[in-house]
């Protein structure tokens, strides 16, 4: 009777050293948003092809910008990555699998694309730009892909982000 319990104790142990760590709330933000948004520009006839996801997932990445940018090249996607694990995205993709599910199998491979996250959008209603840096205030016109030529004080571009705020932010 005891080495019954003992063995459905050991059973039960080792189960849970080998199951699988499911993602937690927040966590592979970018991986789930990027892919998620590529997944959706496909089509039927894109997933029968390896070659034509491997293509279209390479063009999305041309396009990607900061974080996106940044797994991209975690991945390979871009042009200087050190590493290519794109079939690990493509081949799932294309028999349906789960986003979430592929972004788990990245996360084991490579456990650095689900470090990455999104900075927090500012609320513009509240926001104070005076009371930022200039730092601050360049990544917020970079983000945008707005330049300040001739801006040499926080002043100019605080004036700067006045101007083409509009354009980039819904109030």
């Amino acid at each position: 009777m005891k080495y019954i319990f003992l063995t459905l104790a050991v059973i039960y142990i080792t189960q849970f050293q080998f199951t699988e760590a499911k993602l937690k709330e927040g966590e592979c933000e970018v991986c789930i948003k990027f892919l998620t948004k590529f997944e959706k520009s496909l089509s039927d006839d894109d997933r029968k092809s390896q070659d034509k996801l491997t293509d279209k997932l390479k063009k999305a990445c041309g396009k990607a910008k900061n974080k996106d940018n940044r797994f991209c090249y975690y991945v390979g996607g871009t042009k200087d990555a050190a590493t290519y694990i794109l079939k690990d995205i493509t081949k799932p993709i294309g028999f349906y699998k789960p986003i979430t599910s592929i972004c788990e199998a990245l996360k084991k491979k490579d456990p650095q694309t689900c470090e990455l996250a999104y900075e927090k959008e500012l609320d513009w209603k509240n926001i104070n730009l005076k009371k930022m840096r200039v730092k601050q205030l360049k990544n917020i016109l970079a983000n945008w892909d707005e330049t300040c030529s001739g801006c040499l004080e926080k002043s100019d571009y605080i004036k700067r982000i006045e101007e083409v705020k509009n354009r980039h932010v819904e109030l």
